[in-house]
């Protein structure tokens, strides 16, 4: 027998039932199946080979890891996988002598302690860092956030570390040279000297024209707006390769101050660092170098002080 029930009412019926369906879902702690329309949760494998396509972890650095979600990193980064120990330690140090060759950190970096007082000290003068073998840090200033991301790579398999000389490092303070851009100062000059000639030929000429030597007529006002023109640029551009060069000097100067702060290229130590903490490394190197930072601040509070008061 054909069912005589109203289209509408069939209609309101489903609905209730799937609005049971939902509430009933809820209650078990489960969320509905999404149908057809829905998107699927990503599995961690699928999640981990979304990630590995989206980020190039050749060149994974700290703006990387501030946009990858929690999901993301728990899901590439397997921490059952991760490097630790000694060889954690032996690719941090790798990775921060590379980085500091290229100029790319500004710190002395060394290897102190042994077994569970194993550590990598990186120091400067604007701060310091000290890495434990399972992977946490202790530190300040700008070579602490430098070394954080470097940390996470290197305890990564598949980041290939690059291999450096046991002394790769900062330079010694008499081999900086006094400038960088010696070629294009000389470059600047050729065209400066050619300049400032063209202007004093352009004078001669128009002197010439003076005394009858040569008949230029109404062209003289122009010949010699023409050489008091390229003699102000030839003026400019020397006064530029002046200012260049001086500038390198300075900076030069600046860099060779900081390699002597920190001791690079000498066989001692800066004389504010514990020489007994160093030796010993692990608890003790760690409780010294933060004293010393908390004193340095102390100090710099005493003399912001001091010069607020005399003002």
């Amino acid at each position: 027998m054909a069912d005589s029930r109203d289209p509408t009412e069939e209609a309101a019926d489903a609905t209730d039932s799937a609005s049971t369906d939902a509430e009933a879902a809820e209650s078990d702690g489960t969320e509905p199946d999404a149908g057809a329309g829905g998107t699927e949760t990503l599995s961690t494998e699928e999640l981990r080979r979304q990630v590995e396509e989206q980020y190039d972890f050749d060149d994974f650095g700290p703006a990387e890891m501030a946009e990858m979600s929690a999901d993301e990193w728990e899901a590439v980064f397997d921490a059952d996988s991760w490097i630790t120990g000694s060889e954690l330690l032996d690719r941090v140090e790798d990775e921060l002598r590379s980085n500091v060759e290229r100029r790319e950190v500004f710190a002395v970096v060394e290897r102190v302690g042994e077994g569970d007082d194993d550590r990598v000290v990186a120091y400067s003068d604007e701060g310091y860092v000290i890495v434990r073998p399972d992977g946490s840090i202790q530190g300040t200033g700008t070579i602490l956030r430098d070394v954080e991301p470097m940390i996470a790579l290197c305890a990564m398999e598949e980041y290939d570390v690059p291999e450096v000389d046991d002394d790769a490092g900062l330079p010694h303070p008499d081999t900086v040279p006094e400038g960088s851009g010696d070629f294009g100062n000389r470059m600047l000059q050729v065209v400066a000297g050619a300049t400032t000639l063209s202007g004093v030929l352009f004078l001669l000429v128009w002197l010439a024209s003076i005394v009858d030597l040569i008949g230029i007529g109404f062209g003289g006002a122009i010949i010699v707006t023409l050489g008091l023109f390229f003699l102000a640029i030839g003026f400019f551009l020397f006064l530029t390769v002046a200012n260049a060069r001086l500038s390198d000097r300075m900076r030069s100067e600046q860099y060779r101050d900081r390699l002597r702060a920190v001791g690079a290229g000498s066989d001692e130590r800066p004389s504010f660092l514990p020489e007994e903490a160093f030796e010993a490394g692990g608890r003790k190197l760690e409780e010294a170098m933060e004293r010393i930072h908390r004193e340095a601040i102390e100090e710099a509070d005493e003399g912001s002080e001091i010069q607020s008061g005399d003002r």
